[in-house]
């Protein structure tokens, strides 16, 4: 995604406040072994981008005085109470160093898992991003987790997660922490046995081949 920004001179609260009656706001870049830059948006545009998933999970295209530099959105400031943008921080990307940033978890094919179609499960996404370690030519913009097969009463860690080649997820302590779980109002009497979904999909039963080979 691209977007543009112009040099800013003045700093200060009052220099601020001055800005963003006029529709801009305060941003800096920083990182690259570089002097931090302040710059300023405007508005509408950075408003109308930050509602966007890959504004805040891609290498963004900065235009500035008509030169294109990479950055990482960092860190975004909103009004208490208003819907208005108050400071933005971005990092600079360089091409060989490594990155360090969160990455959102997409769910896929949530409301056809057995969970869900054969035992009326709530879904519950524990965690719905994760901190990655990646070159920026290797940032994904999300991370897919596969549903297709969850039951109910089980949990996908985040060990269950194959990260795209290139990329590592940040450790988490030495745990390996659940990332979602399908939970069953009423108790483990609703929570269905692998056997029992197979039955329920007409799938082969656990150990089925095992019987056949003997």
């Amino acid at each position: 995604m691209k977007f543009n920004a112009t040099p800013r001179s003045e700093q200060g609260s009052s220099a601020s406040r001055r800005l963003r009656i006029a529709g801009r706001v305060p941003a800096i870049v920083y990182g690259a072994d570089a002097q931090p830059l302040n710059i300023e948006l405007d508005h509408n545009e950075v408003f109308h981008a930050l509602r966007k998933e890959e504004f805040h999970a891609s290498i963004l295209d900065m235009q500035l005085e008509g030169k294109s530099s990479q950055v990482l959105l960092r860190a975004v400031q909103w009004h208490p109470y208003k819907q208005q943008v108050m400071h933005i921080d971005f990092q600079r990307v360089a091409a060989g160093k490594a990155l360090h940033t969160k990455v959102p978890f997409h769910f896929m094919n949530q409301e056809t898992s057995p969970a869900v179609k054969l035992s009326s499960a709530t879904i519950s996404h524990v965690f719905t991003e994760i901190e990655v370690n990646c070159l920026p030519a290797n940032l994904p913009q999300f991370i897919e987790v596969d549903l297709g097969q969850l039951v109910a009463g089980q949990s996908i860690h985040l060990s269950e997660i194959k990260p795209p080649k290139g990329v590592t997820f940040s450790s988490h302590s030495g745990d390996d922490p659940v990332i979602v779980t399908a939970l069953v109002g009423g108790g483990a009497a609703n929570v269905m046995t692998q056997d029992e979904v197979a039955d329920e999909a007409d799938l082969p039963a656990a150990g089925a081949g095992e019987e056949e080979a003997k």
